[in-house]
């Protein structure tokens, strides 16, 4: 398959690629594409031919749902009892980083909710993909434009790395600012329940309704015949070639067992990675350091997460020892992705 590439600089210049991967999308083919948390490769959601692509493509796990996403905060033709909860949210927080679980109706085909009665919905802060949806007037079926399993990509050359000659279309804008994916948030039940953390917090959330809670499967390994209600709540994700451990604690005992590690596996002849914050930078003397932010912002750190793995891999290292985070606010979505890249290999300290 010939994979074309367009990037997109100015939204006026360059709207001809956009409406050629919108018309992409109106034929049943796929595109990748930018949004604020990482980068998406969609299909017409409406299309269970061309969502089936997108699977394919990814090597993606037939019962794990796609998120629908929108170019406007008219749903009632995708979703039924809307709850007024979710319309204080869409009022608010839309367009951003928040995918609302619902209850769907028939118009969806079933292949792009892996047969679940509920719908993820979307509408990106992103002007790129607001443009695609609104050319292509159709929603945008879309989970992250990644190889299965792999860190998602926040530029567009690491959609280029993994999806040339698997998908029609690629198009490039600017790095991904949030980071990680959509905080998902199921308003079917009462009170609502976070499904996956991500840029809008549990404790932003908690002002709309103080009961709103995490899923026990958010920050717990699941086993067996678990169904995932969300994307990323059941398989390995977010995982570089690379393994990964975590070492969590007070800070002076976490550098400590780092370091420790660290060196314990050079003497053995592996090439090893750390993933550090900014405040612990320099407390390393061996290992490929990476710095992926500072602690008291960590939305300095979520933007450039998955790339640190990705970039690690790059280097070569045969194992990546990842500082842990407080599980507050954005702290959550990190270790959520941490945990998952980690297959839950964490060291507490």
């Amino acid at each position: 398959m010939e994979t074309k590439v367009f990037i997109v600089e100015d939204i006026e210049k360059n709207l001809d690629y956009i409406k050629e991967g919108a018309n992409v999308i109106k034929n049943g083919g796929t595109v990748a594409f930018p949004t604020e948390t990482v980068y998406g490769l969609g299909a017409d959601a409406l299309n269970e031919e061309a969502v089936k692509k997108i699977f394919i493509a990814k090597g993606r796990p037939q019962d794990n749902p796609l998120i629908v996403h929108v170019a406007n905060k008219e749903i009632d033709y995708l979703a039924k009892d809307i709850p007024q909860i979710a319309k204080d949210l869409i009022r608010d927080l839309w367009p951003g980083p928040l995918t609302l679980i619902l209850n769907k109706k028939d118009l969806v085909p079933n292949v792009t909710l892996a047969n679940l009665d509920t719908i993820g919905i979307r509408m990106p802060n992103d002007p790129i993909a607001l443009k695609l949806i609104e050319e292509a007037k159709t929603p945008i079926a879309a989970p992250s434009a990644n190889i299965s399993g792999r860190p998602s990509p926040t530029d567009v050359f690491r959609c280029v790395q993994d999806l040339t000659g698997r998908v029609d279309c690629i198009i490039g804008g600017e790095k991904s600012n949030v980071g990680v994916e959509s905080t998902i948030l199921d308003v079917t039940c009462n009170p609502p329940c976070i499904l996956r953390p991500g840029g809008i917090t549990l404790e932003m959330l908690k002002k709309y309704n103080n009961d709103i809670y995490i899923d026990k499967a958010v920050m717990n390994k699941v086993e067996g015949d678990f169904k995932p209600k969300a994307p990323g709540m059941k398989y390995r994700h977010y995982a570089p070639k690379a393994k990964v451990r975590i070492v969590s604690g007070e800070t002076k005992k976490m550098v400590e067992k780092i370091n420790e590690i660290v060196h314990n596996y050079i003497d053995a002849g592996l090439k090893v990675g750390i993933m550090a914050s900014y405040e612990t930078r320099e407390c390393y003397n061996k290992g490929e350091v990476i710095v992926l932010g500072k602690r008291e912002a960590l939305n300095t750190i979520t933007p450039n997460l998955f790339e640190s793995l990705r970039a690690l891999d790059d280097l070569g290292v045969d194992i990546i020892i990842s500082e842990g985070f407080e599980e507050v606010g954005l702290g959550i979505a990190i270790m959520n992705r941490l945990k998952k890249a980690a297959a839950y290999d964490i060291i507490y300290v």
